[in-house]
């Protein structure tokens, strides 16, 4: 059975936090698939997971037309951008078992578009907007690792 949890997030500051509060929990190898429609705010929290991890989080941008944008910081990321790929092959093509084997986090935009090529364990985060600035993310872990990271969220969330 999976850990999942549910973040509610009011506005881009409370984005950034969360951004930050998760970075807080990566690990070297750590592979996240974001899931969301067009302006869901993907990039927006991937900054923010970059920022958390020691990356100049002004530099990242959507890696929708170089594909990969590599960022180096405490944890080096790995921002990948899969929605202009022709199929899954050519996300393989990209190296992208390399990058799942090193010692960086790869967060993954348009994860749904990959879905069979993604490590068996690996963090899912579906983000759904739920007004102009706020957003709901159903967090999903895919193993045990990724299952402790969940908890940890779980536990960290203020409860109203």
């Amino acid at each position: 059975m999976a850990d999942i949890v549910t973040v509610v997030i009011s506005d881009l500051a409370a984005t950034a936090e969360f951004g930050h509060r998760l970075a807080g929990l990566m690990f070297p190898g750590a592979v996240v698939a974001l899931i969301g429609p067009l302006g869901a705010g993907k990039t927006h929290l991937v900054r923010a997971i970059a920022d958390g991890l020691g990356c100049d989080g002004r530099r990242v941008s959507s890696p929708t037309f170089a594909l990969v944008h590599e960022y180096p910081g405490r944890i080096p990321v790995y921002h990948f951008d899969t929605y202009r790929l022709p199929d899954e092959a050519a996300f393989v093509d990209l190296g992208v078992d390399e990058y799942f084997a090193g010692e960086g986090v790869c967060l993954i935009e348009w994860a749904d578009r990959v879905e069979s090529v993604l490590p068996a364990e690996h963090l899912r985060i579906t983000i759904t907007p739920t007004g102009e600035t706020s957003r709901r993310f159903d967090i999903e872990a895919r193993g045990e690792r990724y299952g402790a990271m969940v908890r940890a969220l779980d536990l960290s969330e203020p409860r109203p």
